[in-house]
């Protein structure tokens, strides 16, 4: 493996040091350049040889990186297949309605057969960084089922984007996808397995955790890997060299090393975040006591990242992580202007989070143990033990306004109510290794199926009506929040109902230890939604 210090191009520069220009160019310009369009000439797709465009099938399509790819390969002139488990998620995106979408899971043959039929190129863009201990085995599965159907189907071309690792032993998660990565070479279809850095965009988990470590600590004690090297690279450049993939010689079939133009340490990439930021630069003292378990539990408290993301980040910088060669660049020639500098990575994504302009976010992927289909309403669900809480109020306030606050509820908004006891509840919750209120949401007014809101992800939506939310945080059974506005002759009515499903006896002694607060803070929760409805209207 090449060391550090001496790879081709990138060099051992400071944080600081990386980039000369100024920390302070976070202009509209800088947020609202998102890279490559899929327009560049060099990214365009080839048509087939009956003049006919090529399709594209993207797994992963709802994720951090295939929510991106997939409008720039629209715009690089594929037609776009996607196959979603939830078919709605995938239909909340500005693209959904521009794409063919092929309702099913990748663990099912049936699924993926019917996926990969015509297919030319097939990104591979699904892992299983946020599930638990099975996680190697199902990481597996799906890249056999998938090297299956494609090689049947004949699909042109598969693109995987791993992650770079060093030689000898390896993480359990970096292991897998070394692993995922060799079934597809070995799959009979060409395979590039690009491997990649530590991913610098707006919305990332890696920036997140840089950024969240960085602006809460102002002194930060830290394990010894923020010693090591690593090679990060921007979000746009991965998108660049995704798009440039499809378009390798048709026969080749290996693993192609990817990463920006600078080799840092992790603790240089901090304080690069830091001097960006207009912070102070931090001091860092190496701990050896900080195991990677340790590690992602101080991760989990300081930031919004769960345990169970925190732990596979935190593991895949226990080794200098850099390139070992630069062969890409012979096939997939550098873009126009150079690879993204960590600095202008940072720069750019911070500018893009001022702007409200983020594309996709880490929390799209969802959270391991979260629930999931079938919904409360659904005939397997009668006979099951339910609690309720259901509240009802009244407002002069034109619909609208009330829905409007209801849609940009949580986040920096907040939740009407008992703001210590909703701060305590996300506290608790990021104890036991969950994701907390500190998550947030993208968007600051608008949200999709699938967004995440704080420790809530949005089930289903019916503009202007409701808005209902699946809880993500660590409970001992399912819960739902569900929020509905409908007009009245003077104004509007305001429904409110919590739906638990409780898990044995703990969940049900976990409904009693919360009622004697249910009524401070859902019916103060109505209360405020509708008094804030009437006092926007009246401005």
């Amino acid at each position: 493996m090449t060391s550090p210090d001496s790879a081709a191009t990138p060099s051992d520069r400071t944080a600081a040091e990386a980039e000369t220009a100024p920390a302070d160019r976070t202009a509209d310009d800088e947020a609202t350049r998102t890279g490559p369009s899929g327009n560049e000439e060099t990214l365009r797709a080839v048509p087939r040889a009956d003049g006919t465009p090529p399709r594209a099938l993207v797994l992963g399509a709802t994720g951090y990186i295939g929510g991106r790819l997939v409008p720039r390969l629209l715009a690089a002139g594929y037609r776009v297949r996607v196959l979603a488990r939830h078919p709605e998620r995938a239909e909340g995106f500005s693209w959904g309605g521009e794409v063919e979408i092929v309702a099913g899971d990748a663990t099912d043959p049936d699924a993926v057969a019917r996926a990969t039929a015509d297919v030319d190129v097939l990104y591979y863009l699904v892992h299983s960084m946020a599930t638990g201990g099975g996680f190697e085995d199902s990481d597996r599965k799906v890249a056999q089922v998938v090297a299956a159907q494609a090689a049947r189907a004949r699909v042109g071309r598969i693109v995987y984007l791993g992650g770079l690792h060093p030689d000898g032993e390896l993480s359990r998660h970096l292991r897998s996808r070394v692993e995922v990565g060799d079934i597809l070479l070995r799959s009979g279809v060409p395979t590039i397995v690009l491997q990649a850095g530590v991913v610098i965009g707006s919305g990332s988990a890696s920036f997140e955790m840089v950024r969240h470590l960085t602006d809460v600590l102002p002194y930060m004690p830290a394990p010894r890997w923020v010693r090591n090297h690593i090679q990060p690279i921007a979000v746009r450049d991965v998108l660049y060299y995704l798009l440039g993939a499809a378009r390798v010689p048709a026969d080749l079939n290996r693993t192609l090393d990817i990463g920006g133009p600078d080799v840092l340490r992790y603790g240089q990439m901090m304080n690069g975040y830091a001097v960006e930021a207009g912070l102070h630069q931090r001091p860092i003292a190496a701990l050896p006591v900080l195991t990677p378990g340790l590690a992602s539990h101080w991760v989990n408290l300081v930031t919004p990242i769960p345990r169970s993301i925190a732990r596979p980040l935190v593991e895949s910088l226990q080794h200098d992580c850099v390139m070992r060669d630069h062969d890409v660049d012979a096939l997939i020639p550098p873009p126009a202007g150079g690879l993204t500098p960590y600095r202008r990575a940072v720069r750019l994504a911070l500018g893009r989070v001022a702007s409200d302009a983020v594309e996709t976010s880490w929390q799209d992927a969802g959270v391991l143990g979260a629930p999931s289909d079938p919904l409360p309403s659904d005939p397997e669900w009668a006979g099951r033990v339910v609690y309720t809480d259901t509240r009802t109020a009244h407002t002069t306030a034109p619909v609208e306004r009330l829905w409007a606050v209801i849609e940009g509820i949580g986040g920096t908004n907040g939740w009407y109510s008992t703001p210590v006891l909703w701060a305590l509840r996300g506290w608790m919750d990021k104890v036991v290794g969950g994701v907390g209120l500190a998550r947030g949401r993208r968007r600051k007014s608008a949200v999709v199926v699938g967004d995440a809101i704080d420790f809530w992800r949005v089930e289903a939506i019916e503009p202007g009506r409701m808005l209902r939310l699946r809880a993500e945080m660590r409970v001992p059974g399912l819960a739902w929040l569900e929020l509905r506005a409908t007009p009245e002759a003077s104004g509007a009515r305001y429904d409110q109902r919590a739906v638990f499903f409780p898990r044995g006896l703990a969940g049900r002694l976990y409904w009693l230890g919360v009622l004697p607060f249910h009524g401070l803070i859902f019916r103060g929760m109505a209360n405020r939604i509708t008094s804030t409805a009437e006092a926007e209207s009246a401005t």
